[in-house]
């Protein structure tokens, strides 16, 4: 699949995926930041992405930021209209830690992943077919 690509600061890599296996390509900090102890803070990510139609760019932290910095990303999702000129990809981190965490420029802290995706068209009904199976740990 052929995506178009925009960095920020060409002294950056583009995205790469580091293994053959590899779904998911990591997000590097395109600055040098500080996230002080208990703080949420948008880390830019030197790209912006023409998202294909019939996929979401999902963004997540890589599973080594909690263990090697104390830090929790959300998961975004980035829609196929957010590719304008300016819309660099932002990684939402919090430091859960109660030291200031240093991420420098060109760190791999996150990373992304294309998923197929398509839109619902709702069919209301006051009735569902199917038996109620419970709530959270009702499965066993």
């Amino acid at each position: 699949m052929k995506v178009k690509i925009k960095r920020i600061d060409k002294s950056l890599p583009l995205p790469e995926y580091h293994t053959p296996g590899a779904v998911a390509f990591d997000l590097y900090s395109r600055i040098d930041m500080t996230i002080l102890p208990q703080a949420i803070e948008k880390m830019p990510t030197n790209i912006i992405v023409a998202i294909p139609s019939g996929y979401v760019l999902e963004i997540k932290d890589r599973s080594s930021a909690m263990q090697k910095k104390g830090l929790l990303c959300t998961v975004g999702y980035i829609d196929q209209d957010y590719c304008g000129d300016e819309d660099e990809i932002l990684l939402q981190v919090y430091n859960i830690t109660n030291n200031p965490v240093k991420i420098e420029k060109g760190e791999r802290v996150g990373q992304a992943v294309f998923i197929k995706i398509d839109t619902a068209e709702w069919e209301e009904t006051d009735k569902m077919a199917d038996k109620s199976r419970g709530g959270f740990g009702t499965t066993g």
